[in-house]
């Protein structure tokens, strides 16, 4: 996002009363963050092709992302002609 980028006003948003002070704008709706998340999803079932795919999840900030990344692939995998294998695992990085 770029520093010109002005985003949406928070107005066209149904906002938590507790984030309403502390919130301006909002730069990315929820809504694109999940269809980019569909759309990754489908790139990888895509770029996999029938290969098993290792979903390798970094706790600590990244499981909501993670989660819904892997029902997008379920979904695919359920709907689609061919099902492809997929193991989950977790990693904890802590950093100095």
């Amino acid at each position: 996002i770029g520093e010109e980028e002005r985003g949406y006003n928070k107005n066209q948003f149904c906002i938590p009363k507790h984030y309403e002070e502390d919130l301006e704008r909002v730069f990315i709706p929820h809504g694109l963050i999940l269809d980019r998340t569909e759309r990754l999803a489908r790139d990888i079932m895509r770029d996999m092709g029938s290969h098993h795919i290792v979903a390798l999840c970094v706790l600590k900030g990244g499981y909501k992302f993670f989660a819904d990344l892997l029902d997008h692939i379920k979904a695919l995998n359920q709907n689609g002609d061919k099902s492809v294998p997929v193991t989950v695992d977790f990693v904890r990085i802590k950093s100095c």
